[in-house]
């Protein structure tokens, strides 16, 4: 199994993150959200983030882009705390549908948008773009159109190189233990995003908003000659079974090593994590290929 380690993302990306969005940002208006995908999309334009949820897991999870420590942490998504909310007196909250249940209560705060990424039978991608874009607009930061045309440029780059590549179709897939996983389809940002840079999802059935779990891991046998790319975060006892599973070293992709462990990226993310996952991928994949 091959593993790849964190790099530094493109200068391009790293710029959205700078010190003036930053201080732009700093006089503008105070945001907070339940969303992790919103989370990312603030961060990355560089939003006043003042209140997100599930802090720890977002920094394990997403990673990038880095939380300021100054950012609250209302706790868990399905039950935030309302009084923290309250307490760093936010100018906007931003929601999603995943979470709208809890727009009555926070409109007591302060005024609730909502933009959703995720909706059945609609592309994450193109309402990802939407809603950095509407963010931007309404917050008045020229690093959201800038996000969205960097990361196309990037994808773009990324099609270039892998079209050298050997035309195989990758499967992307997030371990639950040992016996099963689940795995990303057409519909899913990172299926999005192999469409986008010319690669193709093995997977073909249909799922339900974005994912299909739990899959049994023998349908891996299935697919003889794909790619299998793995998105951390898995159970630590579930890699070392497989390390010593038969069925799972006799695959055709263990034995001739097309197998990447990629750096862990938020499922459900918006144009952050979709830019992280081409980057990881197009990483692994041309290492993997020049020997």
């Amino acid at each position: 199994m091959a593993v790849f380690s964190r790099r530094q993302f493109l200068a391009g990306a790293a710029a959205l993150l700078s010190a003036p969005a930053r201080l732009r940002a700093a006089e503008g208006l105070r945001v907070a959200t339940l969303d992790w995908a919103l989370l990312e999309t603030l961060l990355a334009i560089g939003a006043n983030v003042v209140a997100a949820t599930e802090l720890r897991q977002f920094r394990e999870v997403a990673v990038t882009p880095d939380v300021p420590a100054t950012t609250a942490d209302l706790g868990l998504r399905g039950t935030p705390n309302f009084e923290v909310l309250r307490f760093v007196r936010p100018d906007l909250i931003f929601n999603s549908n995943f979470y709208a249940w809890a727009d009555q209560r926070m409109r007591g705060v302060a005024p609730v948008e909502s933009h959703a990424i995720y909706k059945p039978g609609e592309s994450p991608f193109s309402l990802a773009e939407q809603a950095t874009l509407a963010i931007g607009e309404r917050l008045q930061l020229a690093t959201a159109r800038q996000l969205t045309e960097e990361l196309a440029a990037r994808l773009d780059r990324h099609r270039a190189l892998l079209a050298a590549g050997d035309g195989r179709p990758v499967i992307p897939i997030n371990l639950g233990d040992a016996r099963h996983f689940r795995v990303f389809g057409s519909d899913s940002m990172f299926g999005e995003v192999l469409k986008r840079v010319g690669l193709t999802n093995a997977w073909q059935a249909q799922t339900s908003y974005s994912a299909a779990a739990p899959v049994g891991i023998e349908i891996l046998a299935s697919m003889p000659n794909a790619w299998i790319v793995m998105i951390p975060p898995h159970p630590a006892d579930a890699l070392a079974t497989l390390a010593t599973s038969s069925f799972w070293n006799a695959l055709p992709a263990v034995r001739e090593k097309r197998v990447l462990m990629l750096g862990s990226i938020n499922p459900y993310g918006a144009l952050p994590a979709a830019g992280r996952f081409a980057d990881f991928l197009a990483e692994g994949l041309q290492h993997a290929w020049n020997g």
